[in-house]
């Protein structure tokens, strides 16, 4: 058997957000894959060459410990990093394993893998993973440029102290997952607010792509059955995202009204309509602060496939045609929230059996397309390369362009698509 080589030492000469030590060559890829995502900076260095850092833990953000099959001696070795890490008020994340489990996310796609964290007996997603990380370099960054020496003489810091170690991974742990639950349960009920089912018929069906840019998302859709031959659906992108956005989204879910019941008559509101009555009622709200809400509104009649919409600076919807290049559906609409006497305008159009039509939030606009202001408006090509795909694996396709794409840390935005498809066997006599 041939020898081994060692791994690349990257020893850190600046600040470093993420330092990985592991004893397994280089970490994996989902947590390389993440910190690159992240716009992170990281290091990856062995764990018996981290004494060429010891003494430079003010270069650390955070660290992720990867091992595996360590004998006494390297937990020894192992321990004494952790606590003199600690000391240094530089926070640890040890990873212990792998589980082969399926893991439900929010934020990111369900995955193969899952880790396993130390002083846990459950498994851990990604964005379990991510929380962890961004807590550490939180409390880490907010304290930059105040020295802490360590209480005790370097040479007791190297001893062993397995209860102090425990109480303090176990308090950490404690309030990580704490917050950790708190920010799924938040993502719970937002998600509680979205349809559960979609209005496929023979005549049309839907899909969706639904894509937080954290645990909750400052984007909302619908698509609600309001008779029996009338859908109405809408994405609404509330300003910002996280939690103040979130809570927008949800006032934005309670206040647009469809339709109206009168006794034993019901009256559906046209899409400028609708709009018009959102717009008075969150310019009615007098939010705190510079909140408001883009929305795009359309209503389809499934018998005659009649599509009616409505827009409030809100992206374009897009029309994709058979064999045709996609074409954006311009209206014209303000803000809503704004001002309060603002109208809005709408528009039909005939769909046709094949026609698809998708409604976005711009967090989609990266790889769906870009503006120009000499040209106008151009399709992505790798958008371009789904158009003549079946709706589901188009979505699904827009799906991954979403979570492949690389902006910057500050650019992550909120992604949501709705998208419809007209089915190829209507008779064309009935539209």
């Amino acid at each position: 058997m041939g020898k081994v080589e060692s791994p690349t030492i990257e020893v850190p000469t600046t600040f470093t957000d993420v330092l990985c030590l592991t004893n397994r060559g280089q970490i994996p890829s989902e947590i390389r894959r993440l910190l690159k995502q992240k716009k992170l900076s990281f290091s990856t260095m062995p764990i018996d060459q981290y004494h060429q850092l010891r003494d430079r833990a003010d270069l650390i953000g955070t660290v992720i410990v990867d091992t595996e099959d360590l004998d006494a001696l390297q937990q020894q070795r192992l321990a004494r990093i952790i606590e003199s890490l600690e000391m240094a008020h530089v926070g640890v994340i040890l990873l212990t394993g792998r589980v082969e489990l399926p893991v439900r996310s929010f934020s990111l796609a369900p995955t193969e893998t899952s880790f396993s964290m130390a002083n846990t007996v459950e498994s851990v997603s990604i964005d379990d993973l991510w929380v962890r990380i961004s807590l550490n370099l939180a409390y880490r960054k907010k304290g930059l440029g105040i020295a802490v020496k360590p209480a005790v003489p370097a040479n007791q810091a190297e001893r062993i102290n397995n209860n102090s170690l425990g109480e303090q991974l176990e308090t950490t742990g404690a309030m990580v997952n704490n917050l950790t639950e708190q920010l799924r349960m938040a993502g719970l009920v937002q998600r509680d607010f979205l349809p559960r089912h979609l209005p496929n018929c023979d005549e049309v069906q839907w899909a969706t792509v639904f894509l937080p840019a954290e645990w909750v998302s400052g984007d909302i859709y619908d698509v609600t059955r309001i008779d029996e031959q009338h859908i109405g659906f809408y994405v609404a992108d509330a300003v910002g995202h996280g939690m103040p956005a979130a809570l927008l989204t949800i006032f934005v879910k309670q206040a647009l009204v469809m339709r109206e019941t009168l006794n034993d008559n019901y009256q559906i509101f046209p899409p400028a309509e609708v709009m018009k009555n959102l717009n008075v009622r969150m310019a009615g709200q007098k939010l705190s602060g510079y909140q408001f809400t883009t929305c795009c509104y359309c209503l389809l009649n499934t018998k005659t496939l009649e599509l009616t919409y409505a827009r409030a600076g809100h992206p374009y919807p897009i029309l994709i045609r058979p064999e045709k290049q996609p074409e954006q559906l311009e209206i014209r609409g303000s803000l809503l929230g704004i001002f309060e006497n603002a109208e809005y305008t709408q528009q039909t159009i005939q769909l046709q059996p094949g026609d698809k039509l998708l409604l976005y939030s711009d967090g989609a606009d990266p790889f769906i397309g870009s503006f120009d202001d000499m040209s106008g408006f151009h399709f992505s090509e790798e958008f371009c390369r789904t158009k003549d795909l079946p709706l589901v694996e188009m979505m699904g396709q827009i799906n991954t362009l979403a979570r492949n794409q690389e902006v910057n840390r500050s650019e992550v935005d909120d992604i949501t698509v709705v998208g419809l498809e007209i089915s190829q066997s209507i008779s064309t006599s009935t539209t």
